[in-house]
């Protein structure tokens, strides 16, 4: 692609996003138009061709509450369907479809096949973990059942923080001989990225295969057309997911790829909250200090993230030029405990894994559970379920940033948290700043760590992934990074709750009705 094609393409992207935007501006112009005309030029028949449309809206409404799905979903779109019948409808049709994510250019490939003594191995893993914890063995069951294999033999190492992250990635990228593979929702230039570069960069020139994969929206204004270039030029295939020009009809916002994974050589992987951007590691200043966390993952567990990019890969309607098993790991690893990634997206729903192990991971606690998420807008199920929990006797926090990004969606968060603080749950506002990490710590036991954002989008519209660490010293690691975050945050209390103003009670009343576009 040459030079003068991807700035065209990029004004594009540009373009067509504000595009979006304007479309639902105009739904609601078109129905306050055609409310005035029926007013107008059919007098005598306004009720008539308006309880038509009323009937038509009812219908359409009627639709999406017999669909499977979640409930926040469909509410969402049956009051917009029923207030404003001809914007609602004419929304539904470009986005509330099921179409629209199964038609972003994603190709239907075969799952990585896996050799026959892995999956034995797998099930063998299944076995013993069974054995020693039969709540987990039963999560495990669940994702395994799903195509998410169970492994052994594998080291894992936590970081608290961008820098720890990023330092340790470049260190295993310059090591790296056969691949490295990278998938990102943000990849931002800037110094961390220049790093990263130099380092790829070496690696390509050397015959190390590159392959990165990064979200359209996501970097609309973070990355230049001549970085892509460079990287082209340096030997780095790049798949740009979603591209935003290609839907100018649809919600770009979401069906995004939200993952953070990095693989290289097979034999370490990456995943966490942390994209590619100097703010992950507070060399910029946006929303006071940047909390975040990830994981790397050594040994046999790596490999479930490297067929998870091999799959998106394929789904893109990218080719490798190997076969699968060039991309296995060379070496062989030791680790206590178990390790299964998994993988999450739109094509899933109404089954979505990672929904379904939050809900066994609140479910099987007995004495502790800490998450920590930036945003909060779930399900009734979720809520429920950390209510019962803390009603239960079980140590339940929720921490969550002091300083929002979107204030809109922590306005929406707040109308949850009521019920959670009358319940016994404790929240733990990240003073400092902006807590971005994503985390789920059980009784000492288990632990996720992953991309997965705790709200609608996160469990219905994105691609995420996590790794699930059973009886794992990492365990130990974000147990104390937890407490030391607790440390420095604020106990949010139910009166501070019930001091917000009237306004702001009912703006996020309201704004709550949307959560799914926020």
């Amino acid at each position: 692609m040459s030079r003068i094609l991807q700035t065209e393409e990029r004004t594009e992207r540009r373009i067509s996003a504000v595009t979006s935007l304007s479309m639902c501006a105009l739904t609601v112009i078109a129905q306050i138009a055609i409310t005035l005309l029926l007013t107008r030029f059919l007098r005598e028949k306004t009720y008539v061709v308006y309880a038509a449309l009323e009937i038509m809206g009812a219908i359409f409404a009627i639709r999406v509450y017999q669909r499977p799905g979640s409930p926040s979903y469909k509410l969402a779109w049956m009051c917009l369907l029923l207030a404003l019948p001809v914007s609602g409808m004419i929304l539904f049709c470009l986005w509330g479809g099921t179409h629209q994510a199964k038609s972003l250019s994603m190709r239907k490939v075969p799952p990585i096949r896996e050799r026959e003594s892995t999956r034995m191995e797998s099930e063998a893993n299944l076995a013993r973990l069974r054995r020693q914890s039969p709540e987990w063995g039963r999560l495990a069951a669940y994702l395994q059942k799903r195509g998410f294999l169970l492994y052994r033999n594998t080291d894992a190492k936590y970081f608290p923080d961008g820098t720890a992250f990023f330092d340790d990635l470049i260190d295993r990228m310059r090591e790296a001989e056969v691949y490295i593979f990278l998938e990102y929702y943000i990849l931002a230039e800037g110094q961390i990225w220049n790093r990263i570069f130099s380092v790829l960069k070496e690696r390509a020139a050397h015959g190390v295969e590159v392959r990165i994969i990064f979200d359209d929206f996501g970097n609309i204004t973070r990355l230049s057309d001549e970085m892509l270039q460079a990287m082209q030029d340096a030997g780095i295939e790049v798949a740009v997911f979603n591209p935003v020009h290609r839907y100018v009809n649809r919600i770009y916002f979401n069906y995004r790829d939200h993952r953070k994974i990095a693989v290289i050589d097979g034999y370490y992987a990456y995943t966490g909250g942390i994209n590619i951007a100097d703010e992950y590691a507070n060399l910029i200043v946006r929303f006071g200090h940047w909390k975040d966390s990830a994981v790397r993952i050594e040994g046999e567990g790596a490999w479930g993230f490297a067929t998870q990019f091999m799959q998106m890969w394929k789904m893109m309607g990218r080719t490798m030029p190997n076969e699968d098993d060039y991309y296995r790991p060379r070496h062989q690893a030791q680790g206590a405990g178990w390790c299964q990634p998994f993988t999450d997206g739109p094509l899933n729903n109404p089954d979505n894994p990672i929904e379904e192990t939050y809900l066994q991971l609140i479910a099987s606690a007995k004495r502790m559970l800490t998450l920590t998420t930036p945003y909060y807008a779930v399900e009734e199920s979720m809520q429920k379920s950390l209510c019962i929990a803390a009603d239960a006797g079980v140590d339940v926090r929720l921490m969550i940033p002091a300083i929002p990004d979107h204030k809109f969606t922590y306005m929406v968060a707040e109308t949850y948290w009521g019920e959670l603080l009358r319940h016994g749950v404790k929240i733990y506002k990240y003073t400092p700043g902006f807590l971005h990490a994503k985390s789920v710590m059980v009784d000492r036991e288990v632990a996720l760590v992953g991309s997965t954002n705790m709200d609608y989008r996160t469990f219905q519209l994105h691609y995420e992934c996590g790794v699930l660490l059973y009886h794992s010293p990492v365990v130990e690691e974000l147990l104390e990074d937890l407490d030391q975050t607790a440390a420095v945050s604020t106990l949010y209390t139910l009166e501070e709750w019930e001091k917000r103003s009237w306004p702001r009670r009912m703006f996020a009343s309201i704004l709550k009705l949307g959560a799914i576009w926020l």
